[in-house]
């Protein structure tokens, strides 16, 4: 199984300007010609009329003059200061728990100033800057409530990233490995948790044995835990890999199915090393090291 993949694409158009060079009209009485009907070919961006090149300069002139508002709605405020999502944040105000410059807003849509006074159940808060970090992950760092065990949190390896209060995104055991997602998004951490989200994860899983041909055939039709039935979308061996190398795609936020799921015919999950989160993959990123989303990797994200 392949684990980075790239796309490109590139794309041009041209065409032949059939215009009369002499200008008017040309010797046969003819007017000059753009084109053929339907192509591209010497077109002029806004049409034949003055006005119209006016008009859309005018527009655009007027829309970069536009400045940009002060206020933002209460929830969304609240959501950018990290304490949960717009819609419970709305659930929050219904319910009397937000204040504004010390009066209770019941409001919905109701639009704030940065310089306001937030009060979201007691406590002022401060909306931060969107923040999305990419780690990879080594072993024996939990995401869970485990420090007390002797076991090192995640947050210790991007601590040095940023000020602002980055959570991981679901959860992921000592022993698991690969890619982790942070953020201050609380509509992010909510989106990539739920049961039903749709986002591939790939999964290089390492065995004490070869999984026989008959277990491969059995797993890529789905495999029967706790009673539900889990969707396998894609499985393989690993390409000039012994067999005891394989690749697993998968849907489900829950890491630990991917253990279950060998374990469950017999096998012993010797790593596994998650290479692939919902577009993102390891590339030029090793082990222990982070590095900050692009604005493109962001947009790729919200749009999953």
């Amino acid at each position: 199984m392949e684990n980075n993949r790239g796309r490109g694409n590139a794309s041009g158009r041209g065409g032949n300007d059939k215009r009369n060079t002499r200008g008017g009209s040309g010797r046969d009485g003819q007017k000059p010609s753009y084109g053929k009907p339907g192509s591209f070919a010497g077109k002029k961006p806004y049409g034949d009329k003055p006005w119209q090149l006016k008009k859309a300069e005018a527009k655009k002139a007027k829309e970069a003059a536009k400045p940009e508002s002060d206020e933002i709605r209460l929830n969304k405020y609240i959501s950018n200061s990290g304490m949960c999502s717009r819609r419970d944040a709305d659930m929050y105000i219904q319910s009397g728990n937000v204040k504004v410059n010390g009066q209770v807003v019941t409001e919905m849509g109701y639009k704030v100033k940065l310089t306001d006074k937030v009060e979201f159940d007691g406590a002022v808060i401060k909306p931060e800057k969107k923040e999305y970090l990419l780690l990879n992950k080594p072993k024996n760092f939990t995401t869970g409530g485990d420090a007390e065990k002797g076991l090192r949190h995640v947050s210790e390896l991007v601590k040095n990233a940023s000020t602002a209060s980055l959570e991981p995104v679901g959860r992921m055991d000592k022993n698991t490995m690969g890619l982790l997602l942070f953020t201050n998004d609380s509509d992010m951490l909510r989106k990539f948790t739920q049961p039903n989200q749709k986002s591939f994860k790939i999964y290089h899983v390492s065995l004490d044995k070869n999984l026989k041909s008959e277990d491969f055939e059995k797993m890529s039709k789905g495999v029967e835990l706790d009673g539900h039935r889990l969707f396998i979308d894609e499985i393989s061996y690993i390409e000039n890999s012994p067999r005891t190398e394989i690749g697993l795609k998968l849907r489900t936020p829950n890491v630990r199915v991917v253990r279950s799921i060998f374990e469950s015919f017999g096998y012993t999950v010797v790593k596994v090393d998650r290479v692939f989160f919902a577009g993102l993959t390891k590339k030029n990123l090793p082990r222990g090291n982070y590095r900050f989303l692009n604005e493109q990797e962001i947009i790729n994200l919200k749009n999953i």
